[in-house]
């Protein structure tokens, strides 16, 4: 079997790699949900019939989203755990930068875990909407491949665009992207088998244990990938349970392992109709975005995920993109009422609330959370 990456996939080494570590963590925390936890799935069947009507890469015509509620540093991979082992090695998320991308073995470990590297305001210069990251999500929500295209990277990218870098050890196929014009990674929208993927996102971009099971207000980088994937994709909104007591943020040593012997629910919501509830924002996009690249020489024929700063900061833009993160949000909390937990008070979901934390970004909060930037 011919071993190098091609058009349709990376190299057989890189796959090879790459499942092994998905299949491998997967089925460890199978195994402490099986044995060392109560677990239990609802929603479950209609979820698992999803994936397997996207298990052919050719019969698939949009990509999927799903979107839950953050409360441990073990949701991701710990409810993958819960799914048939079929299903271990299909979805993408995203992972904190200046957390799992440190070093070389940690690099390494989250790119097999098909995590994409993402940078946070809050910790660096290169996070926000207009990141990399976000526009790899929105290419694989897409249909591709989308090579890398070297005569539109932005001027402090353009170097390290021409230098033609290739990740895959196994290839000479030169399909890399940078995060900050110094780094390098495999692009996975390069490849027409991630076309119309799996996505997995936690928009409240923080790990959030609130006694009354709330959330915090949800982040706009969802709203991009509604609006600009060119399918509208399913989603799936999502209500986890349990694992906050898992790996609880007031733990102590031995804080590294696992707290055995907890209950765990995770909710799988219905599919969304994606067309009514998602139809008119997408239709209000497309008219906004050719009204800008009317006037904006900049904004016009870009690349799928690429947008001009007028476009990433234009008003009616913003927002629209708020317009959609709310209805998002909602979703969500339409599952967390599946579960019989009493309404939250409506203003949970807005940033003003959060603001009144005051300088503390972290730790146990006056309201009883606990909150992890993560």
């Amino acid at each position: 079997m011919d071993s190098g990456a091609t058009a349709d996939s990376p190299s057989f080494a890189w796959r090879a790699m790459s499942n092994t570590t998905m299949w491998g963590v997967a089925g460890l925390c199978r195994a402490f949900l099986s044995v060392l936890s109560t677990a239990e799935v609802h929603g479950g069947e209609a979820f698992t019939a999803l994936l397997d009507s996207r298990q052919d890469p050719a019969q698939r015509t949009k990509g999927l989203i799903t979107v839950s509620n953050h409360i441990s540093v073990m949701d991701d991979p710990l409810i993958w755990g819960l799914l048939p082992m079929r299903f271990w090695n299909k979805r993408w998320s995203f992972g904190s930068y200046d957390i799992c991308y440190q070093g070389r073995p940690l690099s390494f470990f989250f790119t097999m875990g098909q995590v994409l590297p993402t940078h946070r305001r809050a910790h660096s210069s290169f996070g926000g909407l207009g990141q990399p990251a976000i526009t790899q999500a929105i290419r694989m929500l897409s249909k591709g491949p989308f090579p890398v295209d070297h005569h539109r990277a932005a001027p402090e990218l353009q170097h390290f665009s021409r230098q033609n870098v290739c990740i895959d050890p196994f290839s000479d196929l030169p399909v890399a992207f940078t995060t900050n014009g110094e780094d390098a990674h495999m692009a996975p929208s390069a490849f027409s088998c991630n076309s119309y993927s799996w996505v997995h996102i936690f928009p409240e971009g923080k790990i959030h244990q609130a006694p009354r099971k709330t959330m915090r207000y949800f982040k706009w980088g969802i709203a991009r990938l509604i609006l600009e994937a060119n399918e509208c994709p399913d989603v799936v909104p999502m209500w986890i349970e349990g694992i906050d007591q898992v790996m609880h943020e007031s733990r102590e040593f031995p804080r590294f392992l696992p707290r055995p012997g907890k209950k765990i629910d995770v909710t799988f919501g219905s599919k969304v109709d994606s067309e009514a509830e998602f139809g008119d924002f997408r239709s209000r996009w497309q008219k906004l975005k050719t009204k800008v690249e009317a006037t904006d020489p900049r904004s016009r024929d870009l690349p799928v995920g690429v947008l001009s700063d007028e476009l990433l900061n234009n008003e009616e833009a913003i927002e629209l993109r708020k317009e959609v993160t709310l209805k998002i949000r909602n979703l969500v909390l339409d599952v967390r009422r599946t579960r019989g937990l009493p309404d939250e008070d409506p203003k949970e979901g807005l940033v003003e609330t959060w603001l009144e934390e005051g300088p503390k970004r972290e730790g146990h909060m006056k309201d009883g959370s606990w909150v992890r930037d993560i």
